[in-house]
């Protein structure tokens, strides 16, 4: 497996850390009240609100964000935010999807 550094993750890096337990995505980098993950749901997105702000930058592939009552389409290189406690998820994304997840805040 790739080593990730403290301040420098590649997309190559990232798909080489295994999801934590009971998560569905890998732990990249933390520093206090912030996470940087790697996400790359297997076809279906089930994740539920989180307890913190959250930012997602597109890595790969394209779809459909759903926020709240709000529908957006996404492809490589869009950044999308979503406060916490808020209902979202990826849908209609191609099979080579993957973001970094951005969490921070309390």
């Amino acid at each position: 497996m790739t080593s990730i550094n403290r301040w420098h993750a590649s997309i190559r890096d990232a798909m080489q850390v295994p999801n934590e337990e009971g998560r569905m995505s890998s732990l990249i980098f933390k520093d206090k009240n912030m996470q940087v993950r790697y996400y790359s749901p297997n076809s279906k997105d089930t994740q539920m609100p989180h307890q913190q702000d959250e930012v997602y930058v597109i890595a790969k592939g394209n779809g459909t964000f759903v926020k709240g009552d709000e529908k957006i389409s996404f492809s490589i290189g869009d950044i999308i935010f979503v406060p916490k406690n808020e209902n979202h998820y990826f849908k209609n994304f191609t099979n080579d999807f993957a973001t970094w997840a951005i969490f921070y805040g309390t």
